[in-house]
């Protein structure tokens, strides 16, 4: 199912804060803090233009989940994520859905936040490096991909170089394999043991591109230099 989601920045005195709003527990990644978005509906696809899709889709969930307008030109193409093939090996809440996803950023808009209390129960702004450490703590619950987007995020100290940054590179593909093991660890295009049917690769030596879900912390390796 394709789905588009959208990092809305603004600038602090401390440096870059992002929207982030927490679903409702009964949905699609329920009780989770995440960015606006949601699923591209159809009639905003058109298969011969992937990314205008995900564009029009962000900007009209960002209306539904948070009352602000963006202007689709405006968005940033920052990564696309893909789920594994077996998602029910992903610590999950809520009913299952597998979302190809792209993730956009962009100028947060002037206006106010508006949430319908429905699908969307709360809202914040925060730093990248607060967010994470409040999943650390347990005060909050992240996917795996929002926590990567914030560990990128987070080495960034405005919104300009932010932008300027997701501008200048080609945007990620996050296709996720699961690797067996213990802790629970993920891994992408990249790293050693991710090819093969269900990341079967080699498991010794060379490029690590992975999360390691670790119960006293999250672990992310990118040695690929990408």
């Amino acid at each position: 199912m394709a789905a588009a989601t959208v990092l809305l920045l603004r600038q602090d005195a401390s440096g870059i804060e992002v929207l982030m709003v927490r679903r409702n527990s009964k949905i699609a990644f329920g009780g989770m803090w995440v960015f606006p978005g949601g699923r591209v509906d159809p009639g905003e696809k058109d298969p011969t233009d992937e990314l205008g899709s995900a564009r029009r889709a962000a900007v009209r969930e960002t209306r539904e989940e948070a009352g602000l307008e963006l202007v689709a030109a405006d968005l940033v193409a920052w990564s696309h994520w893909q789920p594994p093939s077996a998602p029910e090996m992903i610590q999950r809440r809520g009913p299952l859905r597998r979302f190809s996803t792209w993730f956009f950023a962009a100028e947060a808009p002037a206006g106010v936040v508006s949430i319908d209390h429905g699908e969307i129960e709360d809202y914040a702004w925060l730093g990248a490096r607060a967010a994470i450490n409040q999943h650390a703590e347990g005060t909050i619950e992240l996917a795996p991909p929002t926590w990567i987007t914030l560990t990128q995020l987070g080495r960034h100290q405005t919104v300009g170089d932010a932008l300027d940054w997701a501008r200048a590179m080609q945007p990620r593909r996050f296709h996720t394999k699961q690797l067996s093991g213990k802790p629970r660890t993920i891994a992408w295009e990249g790293d050693h043991a991710y090819h093969g049917p269900n990341g079967t690769g080699s498991r010794t030596g060379g490029a690590l591109h992975r999360l390691e879900l670790r119960p006293d912390g999250w672990v992310y390796q990118d040695t690929t230099g990408l």
